[in-house]
């Protein structure tokens, strides 16, 4: 069961403690958050899911926004799978929607920090683009650290660009 998702959260209204949808309060955001398997599966269908809940939220896989974030998703995630991995230890998914904004965190068990200043890799490496990538789509980014271990990659974009 490690590539499954191992526990979802969602604020949609689901349930019988249902809350009112974004539609009906549109102060509120939509929140999603999962746990997936640290392996490259894991990454994919993290990707996978982004964009299936960004399309529940009115974005469709083919939007920019939605386009944009699964590449964020992608990136982050392969990073907490190919860098933070931690024997036994699931990464963590979380996307906020708010009215102007997406955010993407991406949570490992690795207390080691990618860096914040990225620098574009020579033509013949072969790596090392990820975070590249993440700095020009992303409207912000950033590195925080988790308690009691482990750390969290997120990344922001502005609904409607």
């Amino acid at each position: 069961m490690g590539d499954a998702v191992l526990k979802t959260t969602t604020t949609s209204g689901e349930g019988p403690d249902q809350k009112p949808s974004a539609e009906e309060d549109p102060g509120r955001g939509e929140e999603f958050a999962a746990l997936f398997g640290p392996t490259p599966r894991g990454a994919r269908l993290a990707r996978r899911v982004a964009v299936r809940h960004l399309a529940e939220w009115g974005h469709p896989a083919d939007s920019d926004l939605s386009c944009t974030v699964a590449l964020l998703v992608a990136e982050l995630a392969g990073n907490a799978v190919r860098h933070g991995r931690v024997p036994g230890r699931d990464f963590r998914l979380r996307l906020v929607l708010e009215a102007r904004r997406v955010r993407v965190e991406v949570s490992d068990a690795s207390s080691a920090a990618p860096p914040t200043a990225v620098q574009a890799p020579g033509a013949d490496e072969v790596s090392g683009r990820g975070l590249v990538l993440v700095d020009v789509l992303a409207d912000r980014w950033g590195v925080e650290k988790r308690v009691p271990v482990g750390k969290t990659v997120w990344a922001e974009v502005t609904v409607g660009t």
